[in-house]
């Protein structure tokens, strides 16, 4: 198509894993947009025009590969799509500050900004400006102020429209989401910046689905939903912890809970705690707001869902060294997953970097099988969240090796540890692994996804999130 053939053009600036999929699907459902996605990282665009994408997400190539080069495109030549767009998309990383007022807990919206003020500088013609990163609450404040200064006279319109996705599933949230949320300013120019996004997802989505609200109900919408959900995650552990004292079977109480209407069966299946790029970043910037309104009690409250997940994590990790005889020191633990969740290779605040600290600091060693994982992701992970690295740890290179074959990673090893909900888990050849293992054999389900009793027959000693323990309970 020709310039003015295309209905609308979009720009997206961020190359990520909410930008690259949420482009790729547009593109897919609006042929008559063209969609091009930018970024500074030559080498992460060079990816996304490669058969080898940046990420792994179920049936993401196989949506790229059918639109790019017709209407979806991925470069670095930043204000040349900038110019031509009509909409453009902030689609870049907000992480937690790591110093200076609200470090620890605040969004460091600096990349926001230094988007806002490229597409000030450089645009040629009105824009409509839409933030897709997880931003705190009245950033389009700020955004908008950046935009107006601009001295060629030009209007901007800023939007909110936040991501809903999960990963491994982003594809489906994508094409089939419960809602689209859009926020605008509750002025004409605001409200037919809104119609005019809202044109767009209407390609696929019913209209009922799309919801509009004002810009701060948007930016709100984001951090709350995923308050809630990880709320949910928290509070089923919690009471993971005390079905194990007890004897009670929290997989039990989780069906029934979860059949009650007002309570539903989502997001209470326990595990060794929740990770990725947004609970606790989005939680934590939740925190923090309320202590910037003086909402003190209400900063307690949610905090206390980070604090659960961080119990829960370390209570998994103490309770492996406890079974085995109160020391792991120079025994093999085969970790199984290292991914966050299944069916995705993002390792960002996965539960697993932290099990595998603490075993380091038990002198374990420790054999890492995840079939989606590159060591290097694993290496930059651990060493941006829990400062682990070849100078604070200077025998990381043999204390940790990643394995290709699960099998491998499980000979002789003295215990496993399932911290990843991949199915071929479920399925493994469980006796072949009984008698490569050290004895006794001990596996710690971090996932409550293995039949434990089969296990127990086979001769393992299993122990599972919220499960009584057999040996220690006689009137099950």
């Amino acid at each position: 198509m020709t310039e003015e053939n295309w209905d609308l053009q979009i720009c997206c600036m961020g190359a990520g894993y909410v930008g690259g999929p949420t482009m790729a699907v547009i593109a897919k459902m609006c042929h008559k947009i063209r969609v091009c996605v930018v970024d500074l990282n030559q080498k992460q665009i060079d990816a996304w025009n490669s058969e080898t994408l940046p990420i792994y997400e179920p049936g993401l190539r196989e949506v790229v590969s059918d639109r790019v080069g017709k209407n979806l495109f991925f470069s670095t030549n930043i204000d040349e799509e900038i110019q031509r767009a009509d909409i453009i998309f902030i689609s870049v990383n907000t992480p937690t500050k790591t110093q200076g007022i609200g470090a620890g807990r605040a969004a460091n919206i600096k990349n926001c900004e230094l988007c806002a003020r490229k597409i000030a500088d450089v645009s040629t013609s009105d824009k409509i400006v839409v933030e897709k990163s997880t931003v705190p609450v009245r950033t389009a404040e700020a955004v908008t102020r950046v935009l107006n200064v601009n001295d060629k006279g030009l209007k901007f319109q800023v939007l909110s429209n936040p991501e809903f996705l999960a990963e491994g599933t982003a594809i489906s949230d994508l094409t089939k989401p419960d809602r689209v949320l859009i926020g605008g300013q509750q002025s004409p120019e605001g409200l037919k910046a809104a119609q005019t996004l809202v044109s767009v997802y209407a390609n696929w989505v019913a209209r009922e689905n799309i919801l509009t609200t004002n810009l701060w109900s948007s930016e709100l919408s984001k951090l709350v939903a995923n308050a809630f959900l990880a709320q949910r995650v928290s509070s089923i552990n919690s009471i993971s912890a005390l079905c194990e004292a007890t004897g009670a079977d929290v997989g039990e109480i989780s069906r029934a809970v979860g059949m009650d209407a007002r309570i539903g069966k989502r997001f209470l299946q326990p595990s060794v705690g929740f990770g990725g790029s947004c609970f606790q970043k989005d939680i934590l910037n939740l925190v923090y707001l309320c202590e910037t309104y003086g909402l003190d009690e209400c900063a307690s409250y949610w905090n206390q869902v980070i604090a659960m997940n961080d119990y829960q994590k370390k209570r998994f990790s103490e309770k492996m060294v406890e079974k085995m005889f109160n020391t792991v020191t120079g025994k093999k633990i085969a970790m199984l997953g290292f991914a966050f969740k299944a069916d995705t290779g993002d390792v960002r605040e996965t539960p697993a970097e932290f099990i595998l600290r603490d075993l380091l600091e038990e002198d374990a060693i420790i054999h890492v099988y995840d079939p989606e994982v590159k060591r290097e992701d694993m290496w930059v992970e651990l060493n941006y969240t829990c400062g682990v690295n070849h100078t604070t740890n200077p025998k990381l290179e043999t204390s940790v090796v990643t394995s290709t074959d699960v099998y491998d990673a499980c000979d002789g090893a003295h215990a496993i540890a399932v911290l990843t909900e991949w199915d071929e888990f479920k399925t493994l050849d469980f006796e072949r692994i009984y008698k490569s293992m050290s004895k006794p054999a001990f596996i710690f389900d971090g996932r409550n996804i293995i039949d434990a009793a089969k296990l127990r027959t086979i001769g393992f000693e299993v122990h599972s999130i919220g499960k009584p323990d057999p040996t220690h309970f006689h009137d099950l």
